[in-house]
């Protein structure tokens, strides 16, 4: 996922694509833990995709404060 995509979107966008990104973040680690996660990397992708919708989520709520 770009920053851009996810500078296209409406807050409430951004509140369910974080959602479904952490429950992606937790079926991943149950498969890492059980043994079963074939493609390690997608855990790191996840991570940052949190990561980079959670700061322009940020950015969006600061931006609406101040105007």
């Amino acid at each position: 996922m770009k920053a851009s995509e996810v500078r296209d979107m409406t807050p409430d966008e951004l509140g369910d694509k974080l959602i479904a990104l952490k429950k992606e973040q937790f079926n991943l680690r149950f498969q890492r833990a059980s043994g079963q996660l074939e493609n390690t990397a997608q855990v790191r992708r996840i991570r940052h995709d949190i990561a980079r919708v959670q700061t322009i989520r940020n950015e969006k709520q600061l931006a609406a404060k101040s105007a």
